[in-house]
């Protein structure tokens, strides 16, 4: 397969590695030098040897597919509100990640933070499965971030998971996120124009996607040609967001991407899954630039994120 988004090797510093203060800065520099170079030339990076388990993965796959399949009065018990809340039961077409685009063809449902929530889907091993992935997510993304930490050449090689402490919690916006993108059947009238996730970048500190083996994402290059982003197994694609490229004055680039509705008949009448680890910093952290260049002013992490959030609803 042809790609222009580089794959990183994480098995010095995956989860496989039990004690990750054993593992010195020197040890991972190189690693932390490509990781950060693929995120400032395309802004996309695969990981592969990361230690995530695929037996969960499997699982967190087939207990949304479950949900997604549900009848829309089960679904809509679990519906998002309309009052700031993010996490909930997104339906169909009530998004527009690009808006000079018509609504995207694709539901979601974003998992709460774990305290003082039930809006969570009553399906078996529903909870259980998806707060074991939302850990495995945490500790992956911890490791990620001390590697940008020294790619980045900051002094202190954990200062990016510092500001990352409460993810999960309620003081930290970072999203666990099942999309459903339905099969298109054959009498569905497409509006034109219309696309199965808008072209858009995210806006937070770092993603991490798990695609299935359908396919569709694509991803905008330097050059301004889409070039896919296809599933590689035992890989996870990782793009920083907005804020990450504020933070850094630049330094690293968050990248368009989007997935058009399929040409092909055949990928027209299955469904595709992805999930994706939307990490925010803690809502309390002061986005500054990270090199004192002062290129951007100060912000919160939460009023960035409010403010890119409101129009995409």
């Amino acid at each position: 397969m042809a790609t222009e988004i580089p794959i990183m090797d994480m098995s010095l510093y995956g989860l496989d590695v039990v004690s990750e203060k054993e593992v010195d800065t020197v040890t991972i520099r190189s690693l932390a030098e490509s990781l950060c170079g693929a995120l400032r030339d395309v802004g996309f990076c695969y990981i592969k040897n990361h230690g995530f388990k695929q037996s969960l993965i499997d699982r967190i796959m087939s207990v949304n597919r479950t949900f997604f399949e549900m009848p829309v009065e089960y679904k809509s018990t679990y519906l998002r509100q309309e009052s700031g809340v993010t996490y909930g039961w997104v339906p169909r077409e009530t998004e527009s990640l690009n808006l000079t685009n018509l609504s995207d063809y694709k539901e979601a449902f974003n998992y709460p933070p774990t305290e003082g929530i039930v809006l969570i889907p009553d399906l078996k091993d529903y909870k259980e499965t998806m707060d074991e992935f939302r850990t495995s997510c945490i500790r992956l993304v911890n490791r990620i971030l001390d590697l940008m930490s020294v790619g980045l050449e900051l002094e202190d090689r954990h200062f990016l998971r510092k500001c990352h402490q409460a993810i999960g919690e309620k003081d930290n916006k970072s999203s666990l996120r099942a999309l459903y993108y339905p099969e298109i059947p054959t009498n569905k009238d497409i509006k034109p124009n219309q696309v199965r996730c808008g072209e858009h970048t995210d806006y937070g500190s770092l993603t991490m996607l798990f695609q299935d083996d359908v396919g569709g994402l694509e991803v905008c290059n330097q050059q301004g040609k889409y070039v896919p982003a296809s599933p590689i197994p035992g890989t996870i694609l990782i793009n920083i967001g907005d804020m990450m490229q504020r933070w850094t004055s630049d330094t690293l680039i968050a990248t368009k991407h989007r997935i058009l509705m399929p040409n092909d008949e055949m990928k027209k009448r299955r469904s595709r899954q992805s999930f994706a680890f939307f990490v925010q910093p803690d809502d309390d952290v002061m986005i500054k630039c990270l090199d004192n260049s002062n290129k951007y002013e100060p912000i919160s992490s939460l009023q960035y994120l409010q403010e890119r959030l409101a129009p995409t609803y």
